[in-house]
């Protein structure tokens, strides 16, 4: 995506790594899947700052960008073994039309090569112009909606699940997944009614999944929300 954190700007598609490889390497990661079956890696792409400054799509040129980003993805996704992508560009020097034409275009072809088997896209409210033109051209390619429901001020219940319906109808036909933030920050806490929200959600058969970001910070909590997701929504 760019160059490097020190000095960052965008590589016109060619996407690096940008995450502790001593850490998280191919063989952990294979060998963290070999034990759990039932886990699928996505890696992010954008993101809402690099190093200092803001990470920006800004392709030269659709064809040019789509070469470059199917190809160095295609290395990156096989190295690592990852599963999918994630779209989280929040920042952009090009139209919602280039961004719907570009992202849509990308993972179609990762899709039809077999190279993902999933995508999501993470919008929200101020940038939904860009996501929704990318939405209704390349929606049936793209499997889960995360919109960052956390992204706004903070949220009574009946306030969050009308905001959900709304999100629901600008992404018709997509599985939404509602989120919150588990160091604090904004949206509806998980403490202060978020699993009331989704239990409700879930009745009217609206719920299309859960997403937490993120998980340094519920690191620090024992996971604790991330295992009453999971029995919410295996319940």
């Amino acid at each position: 995506m760019t160059t490097d954190d020190n000095h960052p700007s965008p590589t016109n598609g060619k996407f690096n790594v940008f995450w502790e490889t001593n850490h998280l390497g191919p063989g952990q990661i294979g060998s963290f899947k070999g034990s759990n079956s039932n886990v699928k890696i996505a890696v992010s792409l954008g993101g809402d700052s690099v190093g200092s400054g803001k990470a920006f799509f800004a392709p030269k040129s659709k064809t040019s960008w789509v070469q470059n980003a199917v190809s160095s993805l295609t290395y990156m996704i096989n190295k690592y073994h990852i599963d999918g992508i994630d779209i989280d560009y929040e920042h952009f020097k090009a139209s919602p039309e280039m961004f719907a034409e570009c992202i849509g275009q990308l993972i179609t072809i990762l899709k039809k090569s077999g190279t993902i088997s999933f995508a999501s896209i993470a919008p929200y409210e101020e940038i939904n112009s860009h996501y929704l033109a990318l939405w209704r051209k390349y929606g049936h390619v793209i499997d889960y909606v995360n919109f960052q429901f956390y992204a706004y001020d903070k949220l009574s219940v009946s306030h969050f699940i009308s905001n959900f319906k709304k999100q629901a109808s600008n992404y018709e036909g997509g599985q939404l997944l509602a989120s919150f933030e588990s160091g604090g920050g904004g949206g509806l806490k998980p403490a202060k009614g978020f699993f009331e929200a989704c239990n409700e959600l879930k009745d009217q058969g609206k719920l299309g999944g859960i997403f937490i970001w993120c998980a340094e910070e519920s690191k620090n909590k024992g996971f604790q929300y991330e295992k009453k997701s999971q029995d919410l929504l295996a319940a």
